[in-house]
This record gives structure tokens, C-alpha cells and sequence, in this order.
């Protein structure tokens, strides 16, 4: 099948199998691989991207199901102006070890913050909570998170 779709925003087209996964889509024909493929079966989130503005577990995703649509990855995070926020925090924070779960987080994070700007360590906790993270024991995480979320409401200010 053919499909059109917009990654990060720039516009692709490819000849695609029918049960070809977003995830292997995005590394393989793209070279996108920022964006893990972990479990395959939806529990680690490391894969996730977000389709139309939604954060999605892209190995539960078949390709042809972005056809038309708008994908954003990690590599899509940085801003015209360097490393997101996000990225910085994750940095200064230590909010990664491995690194393997970082893309997903900051993906579901970048998500939430953007729909949230001051979230609790609850909120901030149950918005990751479909992201596994076999290093951190994810308090980094969250002070990551919250520290973006301050940042940003600094700069906004």
C-alpha cells in the first residue's frame, strides 16, 4: 500500500506492507531511531510517538493506519532554539541511566506538560505510568519533569 505522512514536520511517501508497524516504519525506512522498540507488545513504552498530537505505543500501530496523519518523535522535540526544555531537564536531572526509555518518556511527558503545565508528582506519575524504566527507579524522572514544568513556566513569565 502506499502511504503519505507527516514526521516531524516533513512530509513522507512510501510502498509499505499491510502489517508493517509505525515503530519499524519510523527506524528502518526513516532512520528515525530515536524512538525504541522495546517489548513489542505495548508494555515497556519506549516506542512511543505521538500520532495526530496523541502519545501512541507506535509497535501497537500499523503504518498504514498514519497514512494521511501527522507524526511527531523525539527527534521532533528540539526547538528551533536547542535541546526542549524537556531534554535539559532529563540532563540536569539525571532523569536517564540507559537512555533505552528516554524517548518514550520524554514523548508522554513533553505531552503532558503541554496539557499541564504545573503537574503534581502524582499527576506527573500516573502520566508515566505506561512507560517502563528499568534504572532510574523514576524519581529522577519526575524531578526531571517537574523541573521542566518550572522552567518553562519561569521563561514564560
Amino acid at each position: 500500500m502506499e502511504i503519505t505522512l507527516t514526521v516531524n514536520g516533513q512530509e513522507h511517501s512510501r510502498v509499505v506492507e499491510p502489517r508493517l508497524l509505525l515503530v519499524h516504519l519510523l527506524r528502518d525506512e526513516l532512520r528515525l531511531t530515536g524512538t525504541h522498540w522495546g517489548c513489542d507488545t505495548s508494555n515497556c513504552g519506549a516506542c512511543t510517538v505521538w500520532l495526530d498530537g496523541v502519545p501512541v505505543k507506535s509497535c501497537t500501530v500499523l503504518a498504514v493506519m498514519a497514512d494521511g496523519r501527522e507524526v511527531r518523535t523525539v527527534e521532533g522535540l528540539e526547538t528551533p532554539f536547542g535541546l526542549d526544555p524537556l531534554q535539559v531537564s532529563f540532563i540536569e536531572c539525571h532523569g536517564l541511566q540507559c537512555g533505552f526509555c528516554t524517548p518514550g518518556m520524554l514523548m508522554t511527558a513533553r505531552w503532558l506538560l503541554d496539557h499541564n503545565p504545573d503537574p503534581t508528582d502524582t499527576e506527573i506519575r500516573e502520566a508515566i505510568s505506561g512507560q517502563t524504566c528499568r534504572c532510574t527507579g523514576y524519581e529522577n524522572i519526575v524531578r526531571s519533569v517537574r523541573h521542566a514544568a518550572a522552567a518553562e513556566r519561569e521563561q514564560a513569565s
